[in-house]
């Protein structure tokens, strides 16, 4: 915010302009307030009964329930974001007590934060898709067959990873136990069935499909068509689990206490709305694609697209959140002047930040993962660190194989 108002002063904007500057980001934040009511129909469903089902009967070794936590955090983080988080740590936690593995901590964080990262790139409930999309000019449908690949093979490349060295599972199991903490989930009658855990499946595809339908339908923003969708589903949703009335009292809680707890969130992403807008409003965007378009006529459209993932990335260990790193370099990009797609860039600066936020020790994800295992952000970001390097090296392959192939 301080580079703003310093670009602001120096141009001579009128005073009304620093005002006027923080409302790019306004769709934005009534996104971020309303995403987490999705994770209400999980919490009433009981859902975590269905996910210790399927470890007590089908998790015979540490490799298998390394790639179900990924897994299942993946599906979470489609829906829920950060919430994702403590739901799948607590829902799979006990099940280590049987299997020996060495560092659990350290188990369950990578499995988790990696399999949380993946949907990033793509999910329309992720705030990071809604502000690159909003600066490409993009629409969220024609972006997906260039992400959806690349998450996959994230997982993929997780899942080898996390399962390479794996641990049989201790015959004399003791009996597993939701942990009775954090915002997991109780399990309502005979939600312990693991065929439920399949719902939540089925709900992420019919949401997403609802999602197309209606942006191609409405000529509204991105982000607030999905805002508009929060409510209506969670609440059909909740009906469907016959848990309406709670739903209501737990709309009413999260309004009541989700602002609060979120409030350095919240700053965060008015701050990159505001140095945005001031970018624009000052002309700065005229210097920074001066900048660029020299670097590329020296260096090339194809070695610029290979490192513009590792600048969100580098900038994260400076604790500049993603969305300001993106904010910065897309208002230094015109895609139609450096002969790039504004899909490909979508697809690197995406990337990036998930790259950003796997590793980056200052932002939200692995502060909140740091203090449910009890470690610091560094070292929680120094066991992704490995698996961000390759990751990172198979985002450089795809984009120079996708601008070799669209251009």
């Amino acid at each position: 915010m301080l580079f703003g108002v310093v670009l602001l002063i120096s141009s001579g904007a009128p005073w009304q302009q620093y005002i006027l500057s923080f409302g790019s980001m306004l769709d934005l934040l009534t996104m971020f307030t309303l995403i987490p009511i999705l994770g209400i129909p999980i919490r009433l469903g009981g859902y975590s009964g269905g996910i210790q089902s399927i470890i007590q009967k089908r998790v015979k070794t540490s490799g298998q329930l390394y790639m179900i936590t990924s897994g299942i955090s993946y599906f979470f983080s489609i829906f829920m974001n950060l919430a994702t988080l403590p739901m799948t740590y607590y829902s799979i936690r006990p099940a280590l007590d049987v299997i020996p593995v060495e560092n659990k901590e350290r188990f369950m964080s990578r499995a988790i934060t990696r399999g949380f990262a993946m949907p990033l790139l793509w999910a329309p409930v992720t705030p990071i898709v809604g502000i690159v999309i909003t600066m490409t000019h993009v629409s969220w449908v024609s972006i997906l067959p260039y992400v959806i690949p690349l998450s996959i093979v994230g997982v993929g490349v997780d899942w080898y990873i996390g399962s390479r060295r794996a641990n049989i599972m201790i015959q004399n199991k003791k009996s597993l136990s939701v942990h009775e903490t954090a915002a997991t989930v109780e399990p309502v009658g005979q939600m312990n069935r693991a065929g439920r855990v399949f719902q939540i499946l089925l709900a992420i595809i019919i949401f997403n499909l609802v999602i197309s339908l209606v942006e191609s339908k409405f000529p509204y923003p991105f982000l607030i068509l999905v805002s508009l969708l929060v409510i209506p589903f969670s609440l059909v949703w909740s009906l469907f689990l016959k848990q309406g009335k709670e739903f209501g009292a737990h709309l009413v809680k999260h309004f009541q206490t989700f602002s609060i707890s979120m409030k350095d969130q919240f700053f965060i992403y008015l701050s990159a709305g505001f140095f945005i807008s001031t970018i624009n409003v000052t002309h700065a965007n005229v210097f920074l694609d001066a900048w660029v378009n020299k670097f590329i006529q020296f260096a090339g459209v194809e070695i610029f697209l290979i490192l513009l993932p590792l600048i969100p990335l580098a900038l994260a260990f400076l604790g500049l959140h993603p969305a300001v790193s993106l904010a910065l370099m897309t208002e230094g990009l015109n895609p139609t002047v450096v002969g790039i797609s504004p899909h490909i860039l979508t697809v690197a600066m995406l990337a990036g930040a998930v790259s950003a936020f796997l590793v980056g020790p200052y932002n939200a994800t692995l502060g909140l993962m740091s203090s449910i295992v009890k470690e610091s952000s560094y070292k929680v970001s120094n066991w992704n660190l490995s698996f961000a390097s390759i990751y990172i090296g198979c985002v450089m392959v795809y984009l120079f194989i996708l601008q070799m192939y669209l251009s």
